[in-house]
């Protein structure tokens, strides 16, 4: 604990826990509605105004929605096909 006595400050307050209502378990419904709170959220952020706590809360919160969105966008990659001269063929994203 000598890290505390030199620094009082800087330990002070414990870090804050993730809202119930913000859970890893708490999936958005769809895609679509994830991105929408994603975009909600990035607004609040930009903005400037939270308080540090809240400021990390929704930053993790943040991270979950944009893990969400990019496993669905690679779920529906595995999942489309193009139709080449008449034969599937997986598709793959072009750089």
């Amino acid at each position: 604990m000598p890290l505390l006595r030199r620094h009082p400050g800087f330990f002070a307050f414990p870090m804050p826990k993730p809202q119930a209502g913000h859970a890893a378990a708490d999936a958005p419904p769809s895609y679509e509605a994830a991105a929408q709170e994603l975009d909600a959220l990035l607004a609040r952020l930009d903005g400037g105004q939270l308080p540090l706590d809240e400021l990390l809360i929704q930053h993790q919160r943040g991270n979950e929605l944009l893990a969400y969105c990019r496993a669905r966008l690679e779920a529906l990659e595995q999942q489309l096909t193009v139709l080449e001269n008449g034969a599937e063929r997986p598709w793959t994203p072009q750089p």
